[in-house]
Order: C-alpha cells, then structure tokens, then sequence
C-alpha cells in the first residue's frame, strides 16, 4: 500500500508562485516515476508534469517554463515549482505514482490563481 499526503496549495496572484509537496509513505519511492496531474472545473484530469526515478522530467505544453518537477528520494517527497501562474492553473492538483501495474493517488490539493 502506498500513501501520497500533497500539500501546499492555496490562493495566489496572477503572476505569482506556488511550490506543491508530496510525501509518499513507500521507503522504496526512489525507483518509480512520480506526476503531478490537475483537474479544473468541468474538465478532465490532465497530465502537467512527470519525474522519473532517474529524474528525467517531461512536462505538458502548457507549463512548460514556468513549472519544474523535482524530487528528493531521501525524503520521499516529490515537489511542483510553480511560477508565473495564470488564472487557467486554476485546479485541484494531484499526485500520482504507477507501481506493478496499480495507480496511486493523492486526496489532491486546491490551487486558485485569482485577483
């Protein structure tokens, strides 16, 4: 069983930035490839970004520039750089690992790009 704990949403300006955390409970966290997915209102759930456990990274088109994806396997925890931020990042943001097959997911963490 693998537990994913995200955290540091909230609300920002426009323009401003944001660094989204996820813990994973699993010692062996450093082999797999983590995510960050996002999900807006009425939308569907999206890829934004994707570390390997080399620490490869790929990013959808959208972020790209303006977010970064890292890890510390020491700590378990894979992060979200989040800069210039746009009112269309609006989402629920959600962290994800794929381990023998199984999807895990995080509860997922509110960000709001608002004036």
């Amino acid at each position: 069983q693998v537990q994913l704990v995200e955290s540091g949403g909230g609300l920002v300006q426009p323009g401003g930035s944001l660094r989204l955390s996820c813990a994973a409970s699993r010692t062996i966290f450093s082999i797999y490839p983590m995510a960050w997915y996002r999900q807006a209102p009425g939308k569907q759930r999206e890829l934004v970004a994707r570390i390997s456990g080399g620490g490869g990274t790929n990013y959808a088109d959208v972020v790209k520039g303006r977010f970064t994806i890292s890890r510390d396997n020491a700590k378990n925890t894979v992060y979200l750089q989040m800069n210039s931020l746009k009112p269309e990042d609006t989402a629920v943001y959600y962290c994800n690992t794929e381990i023998s097959g199984l999807g895990y997911w995080g509860q997922g963490t509110q960000v709001t790009v608002s004036s």
